[in-house]
């Protein structure tokens, strides 16, 4: 490549993972010619699904002074913030419209101070394939027919829709059932209640946002333990920096890493402080600790200890946990621990069955409209989409045997159906949590983006 023609970087996906791989790429700018293409399917870049605006009221579940976009300035969110809310604190939990706004400014500010070498380039569109000519040229085409000619490709794209869980017997479609959460659902009359298909954080998002909009409406939360996240607290993220060695004693065994997280979680809160201080601690060294453990030390895992890992690691703000144990309380959410065997259409609405946790018995409930919100489907190897199966037919990219995402290697270069490491097509996403474990947050998130540009700006 000669040294006055820019070098191409194409990163397809505008949320998150993908503006702020853009936003590190033009702030690491160094004269070299630069040219970051930012392809993104959806109405709007910089913000994805998670931050999109609108009048919805939900908050971040991490206090603003942890959610900057760039490690290196903790407080950068938290400033922005206060330039329309100038109360706000480290603390608060602010809106996930007004984080949206924030990363669309952080890119705009980045391409406009970015050297006059390195340009942004906005394309609205779907990526449907990826053909690799060189070891430094990939041809990247789009739906509509364009394509061009890249350098890097950097995917983050998010993870696939929910899908129910395997073995329910379903006959019922949209609008009945809802596999997009965050749409606008039916008009719930009251006659029969809303059944929500898990108790994670989604859920309590559907919730709140049905009871805003029908006051009255009676809603079913179901799933395998019923577990419903706690609440955040100001602890200190950083009051654990040392376990005293006792999580590398425990590598290597699923079993062990879980009574070690329960003991530092103890002896935290003997001390005065916080579980949440220990699953800080462990977050921090998941990687590690996720690469200790053997296949089949992590089936182990996933099957005996995901969930409460799960529900445990993600949090809500303690003003929506109050709101929804008030709702417990009045018996306007109900939450059963139990396996769903079928939903059936009847008539304008839906019967759900499922098995209760631990016995044979079953129930059943109808409802006028079931919400999947069982969390992203991470087995590309079943995706429709057509980046993806295009991906995975000409070996370029290969799942992972615990259908968590697909394997990548270092700064998140996509490992082919062969085992090597692709030289110019790299991930960055949830979906990294098949070799990290712990890849869904900002605060991982921002770091595998700045990781991945400074690898992609140095051969630049």
């Amino acid at each position: 490549m000669s040294d006055r023609e820019p070098r191409v970087v194409v990163i397809v996906g505008a949320g998150f993972s993908g503006t702020a791989t853009a936003i590190h790429l033009l702030r690491q700018a160094d004269g070299r010619p630069l040219r970051v293409v930012l392809i993104e399917r959806g109405s709007e870049f910089g913000r994805g699904v998670a931050y999109a605006r609108g009048a919805r009221s939900f908050l971040l579940n991490v206090p603003a002074s942890r959610m900057s976009a760039t490690p290196a300035d903790p407080d950068d969110f938290l400033r922005f913030a206060q330039r329309q809310l100038p109360d706000s604190t480290g603390e608060d939990f602010l809106p996930r419209a007004l984080y949206g706004d924030y990363l669309q400014n952080l890119l705009e500010t980045s391409a406009a101070k970015a050297p006059e070498s390195a340009a942004l380039e906005s394309w609205r569109g779907e990526v449907v394939d990826l053909t690799t000519v060189s070891d430094e040229r990939i041809v990247v085409t789009l739906a509509d027919g364009r394509s061009l000619t890249a350098n890097d490709v950097v995917l983050a794209l998010g993870a696939q829709l929910p899908r129910l869980p395997a073995g329910v017997a379903c006959s019922v479609a949209w609008p009945q059932l809802r596999k997009r959460p965050w749409s606008e659902g039916r008009v719930l009359d009251g006659r029969d209640p809303l059944l929500v298909i898990g108790s994670g954080l989604t859920m309590v998002d559907v919730v709140c946002e049905a009871v805003d909009r029908h006051p009255g409406v009676v809603v079913h939360a179901l799933s395998r333990h019923g577990l419903v996240p706690p609440g955040q607290t100001a602890f200190r993220p950083d009051a654990l920096k040392d376990d005293g060695g006792v999580l590398k004693k425990s590598a290597g065994s699923a079993r062990r890493l879980v009574a070690a997280a329960r003991q530092l979680a103890r002896e935290a809160e003997r001390c005065g402080g916080d579980w949440r201080e220990a699953v800080t601690l462990v977050r921090r060294q998941a990687p590690g600790l996720w690469s200790s453990l053997s296949a089949r030390e992590r089936a182990r895992f996933l099957r005996h200890a995901r969930a409460y890992w799960d529900i445990h690691r993600h949090r809500v703000p303690d003003g929506v946990l109050s709101r929804l144990e008030g709702l417990r309380s009045s018996g306007q959410l109900t939450v059963h621990a139990g396996r769903l065997a079928s939903l059936d259409a009847v008539g304008d609405g839906v019967r759900a069955t499922w098995r209760v946790r631990g016995s044979e018995e079953l129930r059943s409930l109808h409802a006028a409209e079931v919400v999947d919100c069982t969390g992203p489907d991470y087995q590309v190897a079943r995706s429709a989409e057509p980046l993806w199966k295009s991906l995975l037919a000409r070996g370029l990219a290969m799942p992972d045997e615990h259908h968590l995402g697909i394997r990548t290697g270092a700064e998140g270069a996509l490992v082919g159906r062969n085992g090597s490491e692709s030289n110019c097509v790299f991930y960055v996403g949830p979906m990294l949590r098949a070799d990290h474990w712990e890849a869904t947050a900002v605060g991982e998130l921002r770091v595998h983006a700045e990781q991945l540009a400074r690898r992609l700006t140095q051969r630049a």
